[in-house]
């Protein structure tokens, strides 16, 4: 299992950063979108000893309807430290209008239940 650990701090104008503890050298890291590499990933000593900095610009192609994740790897070992995952689109908003519905129907139903329950105890 990996050494590192990895902590978001931010998301900012288009791209993720977070800190990367647990190792004294540079770490070696890879990002990866569908398999593909992702272009333009910074490492850079930050203030603490033995932290890092990460900044990982998010691709234009990884904004699009639906769920896209993208994969933060330890290159020395081959292991997933963490992930960035983006929800957009016309997808999320029909998955979260069928939550609200469901979720207004059960609240209905505690209503009535509460109710009747009260009317039953007098």
């Amino acid at each position: 299992m990996s050494t590192l650990e990895l902590t978001k701090t931010t998301m900012r104008m288009g791209v993720w950063q977070g800190v990367i503890t647990g190792v004294a050298e540079t770490p070696s890291i890879e990002v990866t979108h569908l398999d593909k590499p992702v272009e333009g990933v910074t490492i850079a000593a930050h203030n603490a000893k033995n932290t890092w900095m990460l900044s990982v610009p998010i691709p234009p192609d990884a904004i699009a309807d639906g769920v896209q994740t993208l994969l933060i790897i330890d290159a020395s070992r081959k292991e997933q430290i963490g992930h960035i995952t983006l929800l957009a689109g016309d997808v999320l908003g029909d998955d979260i209008r069928a939550e609200m519905d469901l979720l207004r129907a059960e609240l209905d139903m505690l209503k009535r239940a509460f109710r009747r329950h009260c009317l039953e105890t007098m």
